[in-house]
C-alpha cells in the first residue's frame, strides 16, 4: 500500500517536471512588475572599466576618420589634373550609396518584421500570466498537501477519487499549454539573437554609408575646385544669377534670361549647339554605336565634355536621380485644379541627386518656393529640371554626365512648393522634362526598372 502511494507521487512529479521547467524559464523573463536595482553608490571597478572601454571606442572612431581622411587625400592626389578618374569616381561613389541605402532599407525592414514578432510573442506570454500564476499556485498546493495514498487510510478514499478526478482533468491541458509556452519562450530567444544580428547588419550598413559620404564630399569639392573660377568672378557671377532668377516670370522666362544675360549658360547653350551640330554629321552606324555605348552605363567615356548621345535617342536609358518613391506622376490631376507637369519623389533625408542625363548646367541656385533648382541643357532644345533640393553641387555653364552627383536633398524641414502641395513630411524631389519651353512626359526616357518604380 505504501508502494502504491510512492509510485502514485512519482507519477505525479513525472508529469508536472515540464511545467516546473517552465516555470523556472518564466522566472528569467522580464516581469512588469519588476523594478530595477539601485544604482552603485559609489564608484565601482566595473563602472570604471566601462568608462575606460567608451573612452577606448571613442579613439577607435578618432583613429579610423583620420584614417579614412588621408586614404580620400592621398586618391583625390591621385586624381589631380585627371578629371575622368575624378567623374568616375564621383558615379562609384554615388552607386555605392544606392548600394548601401537599399541593404540599409531591407535590413530595417527585416528588423521591423523581427521585432514586430518579439512583440506579438511577448503580448501572447503576457495574455497568458493569468494562467501561468493560476497553475502554478495549484502545484504549489498540491506539493504541500500531497493527495493521500488510496489504501493507507480508506477513509480518504473519496479525497483520493477527487484528487485523481482533478489531476485526470487539467493535467492534459496543463502539459499542452507548457509546451506552448516553452516554445514561445525558445522562439523568444530566437528572435532576439536574430535581431541582434540585424542590428550588427545595420550598423555596418550605416557605417559603410558615412564613410563613402564622406569620400564623395571630397571629391565634389575637388571636382569644383578644379573646375571653378577665380573667387571674385564666381561671387560676381552668382550675384547676377540670383539677380536674373528675381526677375523671371517662369522657367521658360528663366532659361531665356540666363541664356542670353549670363556669360556661363551663354557658352554652355553655344557648347549644346556646337554638340549637336557634331552630332548631326555622325553616320548611323556611329549613332547607333554611341548609343550602344550609353545604354552600357561601364562603357560611357567619363572623360567626355559633350553629351555622348542626342537626349531624343537616350528614351529607355536614364535613370531617376534619386533613390525614392514616386508621389505624384506626369498628367495625374493636380491639388490647383489642373495637372502635373512632372513627378514628384519623396527620398530618403539627404539623399544624393545625381543628373539623369549628360548636359550642360543653365541654373544652379535659388528660386522662389522651388527650393534649390538646377535646369540642366541636355541639348536639341530640351531642358531637365530638378527642383527641391537642399544643396546643388554644381555650377552654371559646367558639364555633367548621366549619373554624376549634382546635389543632396535636405530632411524635409524646409518646405518646397512640391512638398507642400502633396503635403509630404519628407524630402520630395521634383522632375520635369521640357522641350522647347513646354513640359513634356519624361515616361519614355526611364528605363523599364525605373518605369516599374515609377508606376508603382
Amino acid at each position: 500500500m505504501a508502494g502504491s502511494g510512492k509510485q502514485l507521487r512519482k507519477s505525479r512529479a513525472r508529469l508536472f517536471r515540464p511545467v516546473l521547467a517552465f516555470a523556472c524559464l518564466c522566472s528569467l523573463a522580464p516581469s512588469r512588475a519588476e523594478t530595477p536595482a539601485p544604482p552603485p553608490s559609489g564608484p565601482k571597478a566595473a563602472d570604471l572599466e566601462a568608462k575606460r572601454h567608451d573612452f577606448q571606442g571613442v579613439q577607435d572612431i578618432l583613429a579610423r576618420s583620420e584614417e579614412q581622411k588621408k586614404r580620400i587625400e592621398t586618391e583625390i592626389a591621385s586624381y589631380r589634373d585627371d578629371r575622368a578618374r575624378l567623374v568616375s569616381a564621383l558615379i562609384d561613389a554615388r552607386n555605392k550609396i544606392d548600394e548601401a541605402e537599399a541593404r540599409i532599407a531591407e535590413t530595417q525592414s527585416r528588423l521591423d518584421t523581427l521585432t514586430g514578432s518579439e512583440a506579438a510573442i511577448r503580448r501572447s506570454l503576457e495574455s497568458r500570466r493569468g494562467v501561468l500564476i493560476e497553475v502554478l499556485a495549484a502545484l504549489q498546493r498540491m506539493g504541500r498537501k500531497p493527495p493521500p495514498a488510496l489504501l493507507a487510510e480508506p477513509e480518504d478514499v473519496l479525497r483520493a477519487i477527487r484528487a485523481s478526478m482533478l489531476l485526470g482533468a487539467v493535467l492534459p491541458e496543463l502539459r499542452s499549454e507548457t509546451e506552448a509556452l516553452a516554445g514561445d519562450l525558445q522562439d523568444l530567444v530566437s528572435l532576439r539573437e536574430s535581431i541582434a544580428g540585424e542590428k550588427a547588419d545595420l550598423a555596418g550598413g550605416l557605417q559603410a554609408r558615412r564613410d563613402e559620404r564622406a569620400r564623395l564630399e571630397a571629391l565634389i569639392a575637388a571636382r569644383q575646385k578644379s573646375i571653378g573660377a577665380a573667387g571674385e568672378a564666381l561671387a560676381a557671377e552668382q550675384a547676377k544669377e540670383r539677380a536674373l532668377a528675381s526677375r523671371a516670370a517662369n522657367l521658360k522666362d528663366l532659361i531665356a534670361r540666363m541664356e542670353t544675360e549670363l556669360d556661363s549658360a551663354r557658352k554652355a547653350a553655344e557648347a549644346a549647339r556646337k554638340a549637336d551640330e557634331e552630332r548631326a554629321k555622325l553616320s548611323q552606324e556611329q549613332i547607333d554605336e554611341a548609343k550602344k555605348r550609353f545604354a552600357e552605363a561601364p562603357r560611357r567615356d567619363p572623360a567626355r565634355l559633350a553629351p555622348a548621345i542626342a537626349f531624343a535617342d537616350a528614351k529607355g536609358m536614364l535613370s531617376l536621380p534619386a533613390q525614392g518613391t514616386v508621389i505624384k506622376y506626369y498628367g495625374a490631376p493636380s491639388d490647383f485644379g489642373g495637372v502635373e507637369k512632372g513627378l514628384s519623389l519623396a527620398t530618403r533625408a539627404n539623399a544624393i541627386v545625381s543628373a539623369p542625363s549628360d548636359g550642360y548646367i543653365a541654373f544652379s541656385g535659388p528660386w522662389r518656393s522651388f527650393g534649390q533648382l538646377l535646369i540642366i541643357n541636355a541639348g536639341g532644345g530640351y531642358y531637365v529640371v530638378l527642383a527641391g533640393m537642399a544643396r546643388v553641387d554644381v555650377a552654371v555653364g559646367q558639364f555633367v554626365l548621366a549619373g554624376e552627383p549634382v546635389g543632396n536633398m535636405g530632411d524635409g524641414a524646409t518646405k518646397t512648393a512640391a512638398a507642400v502641395a502633396i503635403g509630404a513630411t519628407q524630402a520630395v524631389l521634383y522632375v520635369e522634362f521640357r522641350k522647347d519651353g513646354a513640359a513634356i512626359d519624361p515616361g519614355p526616357w526611364w528605363s523599364k526598372p525605373e518605369m516599374q518604380r515609377v508606376r508603382g
